[in-house]
């Protein structure tokens, strides 16, 4: 008997936020990524989240040719299918929000990005990132 394909619900959503060491808003963002770590593990302890920081200059093989302007940058993605990927407001209420709506499947994937950026999650895919 073959195991079934996962379902969207099943697969882990990765929540990676693009920042620089450099950035002020960044390093105070990382202390909202955490709080919203674990608000989420506590409210949806099923859910399958990953959560990874990836500093756009040390870790700069893996976001390619992306141009990232303004930050916090977020890609939120369910297996290779990126579901959201931009710049948000640095709030805990944001992130949130966006997390929830992927989980409960309600994300649309946007429309026109880069193929860098829709390589990110297959390039994020196995590889250490801070939480």
């Amino acid at each position: 008997m073959s195991a079934s394909p996962p379902t969207p619900a099943s697969e882990e959503l990765l929540v990676a936020c693009l920042c620089a060491q450099w950035c002020r808003t960044c390093e105070s963002y990382a202390g909202t990524l955490a709080e919203v770590r674990t608000a989420l593990a506590t409210a949806r302890p099923l859910a399958r989240l990953r959560f990874a920081w990836v500093d756009i200059e040390d870790e700069s093989e893996l976001v390619g040719d992306l141009d990232i302007e303004d930050f916090p940058t977020l890609l939120l993605a369910r297996g290779e299918d990126v579901l959201f990927f931009g710049p948000v407001m640095p709030h805990a209420g944001t992130l949130e929000r966006l997390v929830e709506s992927a989980l409960d499947g309600a994300a649309a994937a946007p429309r026109d990005l880069p193929a860098d950026a829709l390589a990110l999650p297959r390039r994020l895919r196995g590889h250490a990132l801070a939480p």
